[in-house]
């Protein structure tokens, strides 16, 4: 399983809770999709996981911003994933980056809004905010492998299914 989660806007920890906290300790690869806001977050979240993959968002301090790139890829069970922040992004250039980076699935965050959409062409990925959703429900997004398509699937850090995409 692919985990993938966004801005946690922390200072001290990680605010892993219920489900995303086990999809985290879980996953074979952690996505995050930028503003952890601090190191101590970064390594909080790392220290969960054993293989984490993440961006710099527009709310990092600067050391960790420093730490991080603004984009990423990350192959998956055949699949080619490109990670952005989104801040910088309209949908132009993010169907313009996964068509650069031949991806097969965009994923990106900032909005705090949980979404799965087929707009761009490839699938984008947004797994809201589990920490700090703001006016949106909190969420993290799973990527489940079947073996002849992939299942995305977003939930609330209580469990409750958003919904799900299979491509």
């Amino acid at each position: 399983m692919l985990a993938i989660i966004s801005d946690t806007h922390g200072t001290d920890d990680h605010r892993l809770t219920g489900r995303t906290l086990d999809a985290v300790r879980e996953a074979e690869i952690v996505v995050h999709a930028g503003d952890f806001t601090t190191e101590r977050v970064y390594e909080a979240i790392a220290a969960e996981t054993d293989e984490l993959v993440a961006v710099q968002g527009n709310n990092e301090e600067p050391a960790l911003g420093r730490r991080l790139p603004t984009t990423a890829t990350v192959e998956w069970h055949d699949r080619r994933f490109v990670l952005a922040h989104g801040h910088e992004h309209t949908e132009t250039a993010l169907s313009l980056l996964a068509r650069q980076e031949a991806a097969d699935v965009v994923i990106v965050g900032h909005s705090h809004r949980p979404e799965l959409s087929t707009s761009l062409g490839p699938l984008l990925i947004n797994p809201g905010s589990y920490a700090d959703p703001r006016r949106y429900r909190p969420a993290h997004a799973e990527v489940v492998d079947t073996g002849s398509e992939l299942r995305v699937t977003l939930y609330e850090p209580d469990g409750t299914t958003i919904t799900e995409v299979c491509q």
